[in-house]
């Protein structure tokens, strides 16, 4: 089964997506990880891929498209996937219909978490990263240890260029104009699913999950 999830910045599509993905014994696809890999490599395309995500802009369509129908196509991706980031344009979406048939397979349902801005950028603003093991933390609700260093490697915790709040309006800005149709896309074939995002993480995750087996909204 592929399934992806959908919304604001800061909704906890991330979050949703691994617990889904675990649930459903397939891989959990965030683009963002992806990019953000490609960035600390450090190569023509990564010092690229940097500079468009510290402005808050969303990757073009089609470096997007090629990195997802790559991976996709990986073997471990044959059962499905949870797709965390994508699509974030109809062109992305349309691309992912049409790649998944190459693949023999379909979209499951598209799942919105829907989360007030306010409170998205409450939880963009309160996230510390390691930039050497990737762990994640939440000033309110996974407190780092108190001397602001990563409990799994020492590592001083940061926050993402792009958690920054000048960052975080662009971002809002992008998304309403650039993934808010892809909503519509969705809803209009009855593939969208809206779950109540603004909730305790584990109440969410069962309503993803109940959404996704019942194929309704939660």
């Amino acid at each position: 089964m592929d399934i992806a999830l959908l919304g604001l910045p800061g909704a906890g599509k991330g979050t949703q997506a691994s617990l889904l993905a675990g649930e459903l014994g397939v891989p959990h696809i965030a683009t963002g990880d992806i990019f953000r890999q490609a960035a600390a490599e450090g190569t023509p395309l990564g010092d690229q891929v940097r500079a468009i995500m510290e402005a808050g802009r969303l990757v073009p369509d089609a470096l997007t498209i090629a990195v997802i129908r790559e991976r996709l196509g990986a073997a471990d991706c044959a059962p499905g996937a949870v797709l965390d980031g994508f699509p974030r344009t109809v062109a992305q979406a349309t691309a992912l219909d049409g790649m998944l048939s190459e693949l023999g397979r379909s979209l499951g349902p598209a799942v919105y978490l829907v989360v007030d801005e306010a409170r998205a950028v409450e939880r963009l603003s309160g996230r510390r990263v390691c930039p050497r093991c990737g762990a994640t933390y939440h000033l309110e609700t996974a407190p780092p240890p108190a001397d602001g260093r990563c409990g799994r490697c020492g590592s001083a915790l940061v926050q993402r260029a792009d958690d920054a709040p000048a960052a975080q309006l662009q971002r809002l800005a992008a998304y309403r104009e650039a993934t808010a149709p892809v909503l519509a896309y969705y809803r209009r074939d009855g593939r969208l699913l809206e779950v109540d995002g603004d909730r305790p993480m584990a109440d969410v995750g069962r309503a993803v999950l109940a959404a996704v087996r019942a194929g309704g909204a939660v």
